[in-house]
């Protein structure tokens, strides 16, 4: 992603009305972040709990999208839809985004199951453990990077499209 300055991030915002964008906390390591490294960039917003941000990079457009977190499982294990790891339940959370335009405003949104620290970023470039007579084949975290980032975009354009 190309470096962006915070006038940027909040203006980025195709579903948020002018008091979320007010109260928006920037992530707390803003100035720290390495734009080169990210494909796209998620945070919880420190202050409000229930609340985090996603902004994604699309033919050189950022879009940025407010999510809303339910309450994360609590028993059984569970699969983030972006990066595509099995998680423990308490670490994957259902995610919705009210729709930008008319159709939000009617109340329409879209959601997803996401990591609930929202560090798909990180946790895509994990690498899995091998077995003992296994080889990791060349290009196997540039594929699975690709991935997350085509799924985060894709749940962002649904956010975006106004039908």
């Amino acid at each position: 992603m190309r470096a962006l300055t915070e006038a940027d991030i909040r203006a980025s915002f195709v579903n948020a009305d002018a008091d979320e964008l007010r109260v928006m906390e920037m992530p707390l390591d803003l100035v720290l972040i390495d734009w080169d490294y990210l494909d796209f960039f998620a945070w919880r917003d420190p202050s409000a709990g229930r609340r985090g941000y996603v902004l994604t990079q699309h033919d050189g457009q950022i879009s940025g999208v407010v999510l809303r977190v339910s309450d994360p499982g609590r028993g059984r294990s569970g699969m983030c839809n972006i990066c595509h790891t099995m998680q423990p339940g308490n670490q994957v959370a259902l995610f919705s985004a009210r729709r930008a335009g008319e159709a939000g405003v009617r109340g329409d949104s879209v959601g997803t199951y996401i990591c609930a620290d929202l560090s798909c970023h990180e946790n895509v470039r994990l690498a899995h453990p091998l077995a003992p007579n296994e080889v990791r084949a060349p290009g196997q975290v540039d594929f699975r990077l690709d991935g997350t980032r085509r799924r985060m975009e894709g749940f962002v354009e649904r956010v975006r499209q106004q039908a």
